[in-house]
């Protein structure tokens, strides 16, 4: 969309693509940088004094994957909706996609200030 946006200010194609690289450059530079802080705050956590700091987040998630389950196999409050369930559906995805982006977060920014 942006790059659109570029196409149509600047009709030198040259000078539009040579913004568009200085733009992208800087998006993926901002999106390093928000994952080395999430990486951050995992580890933290991860490391941290008090078992409860180093293990809430799975457990909240293993409790979200037993709630799934449960309703599932038909073990859930009568009252429980659909839209109750999708939703817990999307917290176990919120919650495991950024333990997985946090970790590979990490690695990328290790690979990416060896190189």
């Amino acid at each position: 969309m942006i790059g659109k946006v570029i196409d149509k200010a600047f009709p030198d194609k040259a000078e539009a693509n040579r913004l568009k690289a200085k733009v992208d450059a800087k998006l993926i530079t901002m999106d390093l940088e928000e994952l080395k802080r999430a990486t951050q705050v995992i580890t933290t956590e991860a490391i941290g004094d008090s078992w409860i700091q180093r293990n809430w987040r799975p457990l909240t998630m293993l409790t979200f994957v037993g709630l799934i389950v449960a309703h599932w196999l038909g073990w859930t409050a009568p009252n429980l909706g659909k839209e109750q369930a999708l939703a817990l559906q999307g917290v176990v995805k919120i919650g495991l996609g950024g333990y997985v982006v946090g970790r590979s977060a990490e690695k990328a920014i290790k690979t990416w200030k060896q190189s």
